[in-house]
């Protein structure tokens, strides 16, 4: 057998850069288009030295934060829709716990990510090493393992060899449809550096073809029945349909069998938002319109969610007792859910065998008519919220009317980022999507700080005219990449605005200031309490607000900057900044108080002992409400 003798890194390097796959237009790219670095003592020297010999054979980007460029790699393959994989790599210690929080994002996510970080000495001869953090019981655990249960597959190298039997399961695990999640291998720092004789063939390039694995026939068919006995069905379309691409199939499913669709946070923009049986977003963050059709559903179709509680209002979004739930999920995990009758296939493949095990079956017109109406009622809800007429006690713009000036200025193949605060909800509600696959709110893990990494991935994924050409393979239409950022937010995280320069991977920011953690304080409120901890001018160790020049910090970072007043000067500064050649922020103050309903009713802890009245009466009404949730069926 032929062998060549790398190190346990450059043999690392050298199986990432000939992985290849094939996307679905049938074009060949590579699986590992690019590399997101902070170097340090555990991963410059031998992996350092790897990723510098390959090149553009897999390129290198310096993040200015571990946390935040795996954030970006969560970005970046959201928007290639988990057909490419990003890598972080990092140093040991607190350089590899940054990368715990990405983690998180991709497992709740389910979106493939790559994590390499450095590890202790496998000898021990050294201990304890810098940014060691020992463990007394167990010296064979390090920091590293804090990543087991935010990851789908992980593995520390303890001997070079290993590599021939892990790397594959790496890439199968970050490929698999049903299984896709976060990948970890701890490289520990001698193992990095030791030699080893691989069989050449090892590292042959090799194409990778995601699985669409198709429904079972009896699953289908029973599916079929439950639908077609059905007097008020009710489609949910969840990310399952972005990631198999099973727009079309969604599409042409309605069209056949006349079925009303409500959307997730992550199924955004499944069907256009003015398609004739739209009837909007569903659940705590969603429209009076999907809440009440939810309400009066006999049958749901839930097609690629595993319906989370912000999708089902806690589980009392369906009011129907003897509701039924066809879920349709290539993942058995979320199929099985709440007594759900399985469909476990692949969104597209599973949604034709079922229209055609449903052939001439459309469901009641009345129930459709119901659809159009409700759905009618809460355009004019959206229309009246994101108008520049719509008055505020403050006298500022509301989230709404900043999304919804922004909203009118995009091009249909704009790409939209946003996590956690005010905005998820605010745009859910009223950010209209024309095409699929544009909109990415990080609400899976509803991850502060996600906003701008995660642009500067999705920036990167999505422009192939910029520096990152070989990264950039196979980029969607051209379209500017779009962060709706909150004031909590940028202060957590806002380096990666100097990456995105530095790389040349532009992005517009729309930096809304509302004085703190406004939603959270609405939350706080609602629920009996007084206004605590949450924005910088209420109940604060200090009597007066110490204003942040935002403005000031992204010019610092080599961003283009507009400081503006109310929407017609934030409309005028965002057509300058689609021109622009480089990431540009628009800074602006905003209504904190101001926010669209539709909500549906949402499960916290409210205390049942408290000496505030407000508190006591909070608890009433959410107990009375909780009568409506379903106790797990």
């Amino acid at each position: 057998m032929e062998t060549v003798r790398l190190t346990m890194a450059q043999a690392l390097v050298r199986y990432l850069v000939a992985q290849r796959t094939e996307l679905d237009s049938g074009e060949i790219a590579p699986l590992f288009p690019g590399v997101f670095a902070i170097f340090g003592h555990g991963n410059v020297t031998s992996l350092g030295e790897a990723l510098q010999a390959a090149g553009d054979d897999l390129p290198t980007w310096r993040g200015q934060h571990e946390g935040t460029m795996a954030m970006a790699a969560v970005g970046f393959a959201k928007a290639r829709r988990r057909r490419q994989v990003m890598i972080a790599t990092s140093s040991i210690g607190p350089g590899a716990l940054q990368m715990v929080t990405a983690a998180g994002i991709a497992m709740a996510n389910r979106l493939p990510l790559l994590l390499l970080a450095g590890d202790t000495f496998t000898s021990r001869l050294p201990d304890p090493v810098l940014q060691q953090a020992e463990v007394f019981t167990n010296p064979t655990t390090t920091v590293n393992d804090a990543f087991r249960p935010v990851v789908r597959y992980w593995d520390r190298i303890t001997h070079p060899a290993q590599v021939l039997q892990t790397m594959p399961q790496v890439v199968s695990t970050l490929l698999d449809p049903a299984g896709c999640g976060p990948v970890f291998l701890g490289l520990p720092q001698d193992v990095q550096a030791e030699a080893y004789d691989y069989p050449v063939r090892f590292f042959a390039q090799r194409v990778h073809r995601i699985r669409r694995p198709g429904p079972d026939p009896v699953e289908v068919a029973i599916g079929a029945d439950i639908i077609r006995a059905a007097k008020r069905p009710l489609i949910v379309a969840g990310g399952g349909v972005r990631y198999s691409e099973a727009e079309t199939q969604l599409a042409a499913f309605v069209a056949a069998h006349r079925i009303p669709v409500a959307e997730t946070v992550a199924g955004k923009g499944s069907l256009a938002w003015d398609h004739d049986l739209q009837v909007g977003p569903l659940g705590v963050t969603g429209s009076s319109s999907a809440n009440t059709m939810a309400d009066r559903a006999d049958v749901v179709v839930a097609v690629g969610t595993r319906l989370q509680d912000f999708t089902t209002g806690s589980w009392s979004v369906f009011g129907e007792d003897d509701l039924r739930i066809v879920s349709v999920n290539v993942s058995r995990f979320d199929a099985a859910k709440h007594l759900a009758h399985p469909v476990i296939g692949d969104a597209a493949v599973s949604l034709e065998a079922l229209s055609v095990a449903l052939a001439g079956h459309h469901a009641p017109e009345e129930w459709v008519d119901r659809g159009r109406a409700e759905t009618a009622l809460w355009n004019q809800t959206v229309n009246e919220a994101t108008g520049a007429g719509a008055a505020t006690g403050t006298g500022l713009p509301s989230y709404a009317q900043v999304i919804g000036a922004v909203n009118r200025l995009a091009d249909e193949q704009d790409y939209l980022v946003a996590a956690a605060g005010g905005f998820p909800g605010e745009l859910n509600k009223t950010w209209r999507s024309t095409a699929p696959a544009t909109f990415d709110c990080e609400y899976g893990f509803s991850c502060m700080g996600y906003e701008i990494g995660g642009a500067w991935g999705a920036a990167m994924a999505r422009r192939p005219g910029s520096p990152a050409a070989p990264a950039a393979h196979h980029a969607p239409p051209q379209g500017e990449v779009i962060s709706m950022c909150g004031d909590g937010s940028w202060l957590m995280a806002n380096a990666d605005v100097y990456s995105s320069v530095l790389s040349g991977h532009k992005m517009i920011v729309v930096l809304c200031d509302n004085g703190g953690f406004a939603v959270i304080q609405r939350l706080q409120e609602f629920k009996g309490g007084v206004p605590f901890n949450n924005r910088w001018d209420e109940g604060t160790r200090r009597s007066t607000r110490v204003e942040v020049d935002y403005a000031a910090q992204a010019e610092a970072m080599g961003a283009i900057v507009f400081r503006v007043e109310g929407l017609a000067e934030l409309e005028a500064a965002f057509l300058v900044a689609r021109s622009a050649a480089r990431t540009a922020v628009i800074v602006l103050r905003t209504d904190p108080y101001t926010w669209t309903g539709g909500d549906a009713w949402w499960d916290v802890g409210v205390p049942e002992v408290s000496d505030r009245e407000q508190v006591m009466v909070a608890r009433a009404a959410h107990e009375a409400e909780r009568k409506r949730q379903r106790r797990g069926v």
